[in-house]
């Protein structure tokens, strides 16, 4: 069922873009990872005429040029990527994060665990949650 699902990772750190991918891919879970390495860069592939329709996209909230909070306030205004899963993927660990998040519509809120062991278990379970068991709603 992994077949043709597409996730955006939104990410401006490369080790954790590596590790990320390297779970994901270990699991068999996703065929097409795309990366944004900046919010600018992730508005730009989502709400571009032919943007992205991924079946998640993975969002880190620092990130250069636009914060992530405000990727994820474009993302939920516009018509075409309003009901797009969003996972916020993130080492914040500022409770304001964590409201404004839930408040600007995010479906998930995982903090990044320090350990890499944990984090490419956590990262495996979020990629069979979102690719395998969610049903998402038709793209527009």
């Amino acid at each position: 069922m992994g077949e043709g699902k597409l996730i955006l990772l939104v990410e401006d750190d490369p080790d954790h873009e590596l590790l990320t991918i390297r779970a994901l891919k270990k699991s068999n879970i996703a065929n097409d990872i795309r990366v944004a390495r900046d919010g600018e860069e992730a508005i730009n592939m989502l709400l571009s005429e032919d943007g992205l329709r991924p079946q998640v996209v993975l969002l880190d909230l620092k990130l250069p040029k636009i914060d992530g909070l405000e990727v994820l306030r474009r993302i939920r205004e516009n018509e075409a990527t309003r009901m797009l899963p969003i996972v916020v993927l993130t080492s914040s660990d500022e409770e304001r994060d964590v409201v404004r998040s839930y408040q600007l519509g995010v479906n998930s809120y995982i903090r990044k665990p320090v350990n890499f062991t944990d984090f490419a278990e956590a990262t495996r379970q979020l990629g069979l949650y979102w690719l395998v068991l969610n049903e998402c709603p038709p793209t527009v």
